[in-house]
This record gives C-alpha cells, sequence and structure tokens, in this order.
C-alpha cells in the first residue's frame, strides 16, 4: 500500500493526530511530535514545546475541551516544518498575543512567537488553526514583531 502525500503549498504532510480535548493529550501530542523527527533535529525541542503550548491552548480556551477534539498535523518541504493545530472553536475569538503583565497566565503565543519561525492562524470556519513554522539553521530568535504573514 502506498503512503498518503497531501500537498499544501509545497509541504507535505508527513503526520496528523486527533486527540480528544483533555488534560492528557497534551501528552500524546510530545509524543507524536517527537516520533516525527529525528533524535537531535535543530528544531526537535522547539517544536515539541510549541505544540505542547498551542494544544494545551486549544484544550484550555475552546469548545476542544469541552468534549471537543484537537487536530495537530505536521507538515515538511525543503527546510521547513509547519506546525498546525485545529480546535473546535471559540465562539469567534482568535488567538492573541497577551501584553505581558506579570500574571500566572498568558504566556503561550509569546512562547510560540519567541520559539517558531512565524506563527499564525487562520478561521477554518468555526474552527481556528494555529500554525507555527520552523526553519533548520535560522539564526537564534525570532525578528516578528507580532503575527507573522502566513498561508
Amino acid at each position: 500500500m502506498g503512503e498518503l502525500v497531501i500537498d499544501s503549498g509545497g509541504l507535505v504532510v508527513i503526520g496528523a493526530v486527533t486527540l480528544p480535548g483533555v488534560t492528557r493529550s497534551v501528552g500524546y501530542a510530545r509524543w507524536f511530535l517527537r516520533d516525527m523527527l529525528p533524535t537531535g533535529h535543530p528544531v526537535l525541542d522547539d517544536l515539541v514545546t510549541v505544540g505542547s503550548e498551542t494544544v494545551c491552548n486549544a484544550i484550555a480556551h475552546t469548545a476542544s475541551g469541552k468534549g471537543g477534539r484537537v487536530t495537530i498535523s505536521l507538515l515538511a518541504g525543503g527546510d521547513l516544518y509547519r506546525l498546525e493545530v485545529a480546535d473546535d472553536g471559540a465562539d469567534g475569538r482568535r488567538p492573541r498575543v497577551r501584553v505581558a503583565d506579570g500574571a500566572e497566565g498568558g504566556r503561550g503565543l509569546r512562547i510560540v512567537e519567541a520559539l517558531s519561525s512565524r506563527w499564525g492562524f487562520w478561521a477554518d470556519g468555526h474552527r481556528t488553526v494555529v500554525w507555527a513554522e520552523f526553519r533548520f539553521g535560522n539564526p537564534p530568535g525570532n525578528s516578528d514583531t507580532g503575527l507573522s504573514p502566513g498561508r
């Protein structure tokens, strides 16, 4: 049987998993992402951390965490990995980076912004897909100051 290949703007889906919107799924998402990249890959830790943050956000802030699901997809092409996390919607609310105010929470998307080459989101009906890209060999840091242009 042949391998399923889905093309998305020059990127190929190398793996996808849909999980229940429960806290333990964050760990399963990390395991899935770690399994998709070779051990020691230069973007592995950042990609897994961003995956954990975005799945956690989907479960905490959207209908995914109220009996729904979250879908994690990993795409690759050239020197790029793209992580996509689709949630079950948040009544029209979309992701945003919160102002740093010293609060206990609200750091997730700032972490995503700091660790990825660029990131953003798009609406898919009532659902939201948050994406983050990771280029190999990029200099450390992220020069973006907000949502990166995408898709």
